[in-house]
């Protein structure tokens, strides 16, 4: 039988998804960081907006998105859990939020999520 990752994926206990979220969450807040301080001279400038991560194919019932709905990380609409600006920096500049967001999304393709980065200008 073919084990793919997502079958992995489904294995994670609310541990697990605990301290996966905690290193996502470091690495965005991280790459957010060291965007404002290289890219903009650490200063909050424009463009304004929004960043966030998308999860895919996680049942909100399931053992794992359980876990990421203790976590703050659950869906709004559609197929996907959604995870609003991962770095928690609070900033406004929306490239500053999408390194943050890409970060974290790297960190969750790394144990197997199918999870996405997204912006929207405000």
């Amino acid at each position: 039988m073919l084990v793919t990752a997502q079958d992995n994926v489904k294995a994670y206990t609310a541990e697990d998804i605990a301290e996966i979220v905690a290193q996502a969450h470091s690495a965005a807040r991280e790459a957010t960081q060291d965007y404002i301080d290289r890219t903009l001279g650490g200063q909050d400038s424009m463009p304004c907006g929004f960043a966030w991560i998308e999860i895919m194919n996680i049942r909100s019932n399931s053992k794992v998105g359980r876990a990421f709905s203790s976590l703050g990380i659950s869906k709004l609409t559609g197929k996907f859990l959604y995870w609003h600006n991962p770095g928690g920096v609070p900033v406004q500049n929306v490239d500053a939020k999408m390194a943050g967001a890409v970060a974290a999304k790297r960190v969750l393709e790394g144990y197997g999520f199918d999870a996405y980065a997204v912006d929207r200008l405000d």
